[in-house]
């Protein structure tokens, strides 16, 4: 294990998660905390009743507001935030960052505005003098926290990045894998999301194993096609951080995006489902982003185009599944660049 002088930007469920895993290796850390009073009440009660209750946080786990005092002198970052806040976040902790400091990126999501991901609003904002590395895979924040068996992918602007983050990481119930290609590890784990929101629509709508399952295994075709199109290696879209978080978040119950879609499915409007959420379901604003992105890039998806036309022209489902059936195709794997 190597030793960091580390902090966590974020205390969601995953932020928290990811602080009672490095408090397993041994780290003591700041944890920046956006609200006010859930700084107050960890530091009292040793809980994120907010976001994930029922674990108790050590006392290595320090709670804090100041961006100055989680960043400051810091080897290493792990960015955890909502990927809307994500840049104005970046913005606000430059002045702190070490020249050679590494930012480790956990967040899952695409920009609205700008189609960027995690690391293009970084090179934007920071110019990227510093190392970088993507974090992602099939890992609920409850799971990780109560130490059940679990794997990752780190992928860095370089192998030896990629390398650093592993020996963070590691511990007996986390494997991390290695990858060089972050891009890849990014598109997979923000677009996952917008099928689950998909899948939950069909189960939402009682439609049975075989049409989840077909719609996971298309739903990868439309990520790959866009991943592909965009730079990434189709491998990469093939493991933990495609296919691995895809399976987990389509079908498993801790899901907020499939959450979210269950409840489209049963005929709930967006609007009333979201107006009580206390924590983001992150595909909802990349549903956005993944249409405007195959549109961009002139690819068929249309899984996500038939999601966006649910989630934001309130189209039904039940007409959304007959036009997706209608759809014509070509091969199973036409547009998908590297395996055709």
């Amino acid at each position: 294990m190597q030793s960091e002088n580390l902090a966590v930007i974020g205390a969601g469920a995953w932020g928290t998660a990811l602080a009672l895993l490095l408090v397993k290796n041994g780290h003591s850390f700041p944890l920046w905390v956006y609200e006010d009073d859930l700084v107050e009440t960890i530091k009292t009660k040793r809980e994120n009743t907010l976001f994930l209750p029922g674990f108790s946080l050590p006392e290595n786990i320090e709670p804090t507001s100041s961006l100055k005092q989680a960043v400051e002198n810091k080897s290493a970052i792990l960015l955890v935030v909502p990927t809307h806040v994500l840049r104005v976040t970046v913005k606000n902790i430059k002045p702190y960052l070490k020249p050679d400091c590494l930012i480790i990126n956990a967040s899952k999501g695409i920009e609205n505005e700008t189609l960027c991901t995690v690391h293009q609003i970084l090179q934007q904002e920071l110019g990227m003098k510093h190392k970088f590395a993507a974090i992602s895979g099939p890992t609920f924040a409850a799971e990780i926290a109560q130490g059940v068996p679990s794997a990752l992918v780190a992928a860095g602007d370089t192998l030896e990045t990629a390398e650093r983050v592993k020996q963070i990481l590691s511990t007996p119930q986390l494997k991390v894998f290695t990858s060089d290609d972050p891009l890849g590890v990014q598109i997979g784990g923000a677009l996952k999301n917008v099928i689950a929101i998909s899948t939950g629509i069909c189960d939402g709508m009682k439609l049975g194993y075989n049409t989840r399952a077909a719609l996971i295994s298309r739903g990868l075709v439309e990520i790959t096609r866009i991943g592909t199109a965009m730079g990434a290696k189709p491998e990469t879209l093939l493991g933990l951080s495609g296919m691995g978080d895809l399976v987990l978040t389509c079908t498993g119950d801790l899901s907020r995006n499939r959450s979210v879609g269950i409840h489209l499915g049963e005929g709930r409007k967006l609007n009333e489902i979201t107006k009580n959420m206390k924590m983001v379901a992150e595909g909802i604003r990349t549903v956005k982003s993944a249409y405007e992105l195959k549109n961009k890039l002139n690819i068929q998806a249309s899984v996500i185009e038939e999601t966006y036309r649910v989630l934001y022209e309130d189209k039904s489902p039940q007409k959304a599944l007959e036009d997706l059936m209608k759809v014509e195709i070509d091969t199973e794997f036409s547009g998908v660049k590297g395996l055709v």
